[in-house]
């Protein structure tokens, strides 16, 4: 009895079936790491199941996670599966509204503390007759703030001492303390002079009026506390 015996050879057309499947599948493995835009690959192990490894290195399916991979790290945030990001940060505030400035301080009188300087008003000191004509040492100035306790303000002298030419024919009225008076007086040219001569430096304040010639043609002496 003849028996048959199966040859361990394999077929031609199944050889032929068997290539044709490999190069299929290695072929779809290329095109589609290729065409893979999110950097994931696929490959096809030896026991024929089909791992994915994503991005972050772990392996999804039947095979092994990739050797050395290190795990994704876990998204920080709040609820289940909500990713965090940056809390924005306040607004700043507006600033607080500034106290409005007080138009006078403590005190203010409301007095201008810098006058300008008064143009025919005079502290007289002396006189001198150099040259032969007669002139008053004077200095100009201007009208301060008179303090509380004051009856007015005081004349603030600036500058240096001048010159200025007197008419011996001058008008000159005076009161306190030239004469015995709070009223103004009137009394000669020579009575004046004698009086500077007799109290030099006194400064007294006068209002001057000056003539065609630009000297003093009339003099009148003006209160001051």
């Amino acid at each position: 009895m003849t028996t048959s015996t199966k040859s361990d050879r394999h077929r031609p057309g199944t050889v032929l079936r068997t290539a044709v499947i490999s190069a299929s599948a290695a072929v779809l493995a290329v095109v589609l790491t290729a065409c893979n835009g999110d950097g994931t690959s696929t490959a096809s192990p030896a026991d024929g199941k089909t791992a994915t490894a994503s991005a972050g290195g772990s392996g999804t399916g039947g095979g092994s996670p990739t050797t050395g991979a290190k795990p994704a790290a876990k998204p920080k945030g709040t609820g289940s599966g909500a990713t965090s990001s940056a809390a924005p940060k306040p607004a700043p505030s507006a600033p607080a509204p500034g106290k409005p400035i007080a138009s006078g301080t403590a005190g203010d009188d409301g007095c201008d503390h810098k006058m300008p300087i008064s143009p025919d008003e005079v502290a007289v000191y002396r006189y001198t007759p150099e040259g032969g004509s007669l002139s008053l040492i004077v200095k100009y100035g201007n009208w301060g703030c008179a303090p509380a306790d004051s009856d007015g303000a005081p004349f603030e002298t600036v500058g240096k001492e001048t010159y200025m030419p007197m008419d011996q024919a001058a008008y000159v009225t005076v009161t306190n303390p030239i004469v015995e008076s709070t009223e103004n007086q009137h009394i000669g040219v020579q009575e004046f002079l004698d009086w500077l001569e007799a109290h030099p430096n006194s400064g007294l304040v006068f209002k001057y009026h000056l003539g065609a010639d630009g000297a003093i043609d009339r003099l009148d002496e003006e209160f001051t506390p």
